[in-house]
């Protein structure tokens, strides 16, 4: 994976600003090579490496709130497999801020959330995300 992820952002990077491809909105872009990083590395079970790939990039040059969302509750997931609930749930909070309804709306958002409820201390604003998103607590 990170050999292909490795080459993918050389291509990137050659190829300069955003490339538009067909069906796909986001394009392929150095930064959109670094989103799929920090999920790559989420399921390879290495957040560290997730967490320094997120640092690297810059939300606010996403193409839209959408995939700011998406970018920070994966970022969440990251903060979890590290055990920094905090950062999780605020950056959650975050994520819901930018695009309420995909943060609701997202499976993988919402198991997160599932996970949280039941492994540890919940604060209101955890229970009021879970609620805001049909999570039940």
């Amino acid at each position: 994976m990170r050999e292909l992820t490795d080459e993918a952002a050389a291509i990137a990077q050659e190829l300069g600003s955003v490339t538009l491809l067909r069906d796909h909105g986001g394009g392929f872009s150095p930064l959109t090579v670094t989103l799929h990083k920090i999920s790559a590395e989420n399921h390879a079970g290495d957040p560290l490496a997730a967490l320094a790939a997120a640092h690297s990039i810059s939300l606010k040059a996403l193409p839209s709130i959408e995939r700011r969302s998406r970018a920070l509750s994966d970022i969440a997931v990251t903060y979890d497999r590290l055990g920094r609930r905090t950062d999780c749930v605020r950056t959650l909070l975050a994520a819901e801020q930018c695009a309420p309804q995909e943060t609701h709306a997202r499976p993988a958002t919402k198991a997160l959330i599932s996970s949280l409820l039941v492994s540890g201390p919940t604060t209101m604003e955890l229970r009021g995300l879970a609620a805001r998103s049909g999570v039940p607590a």
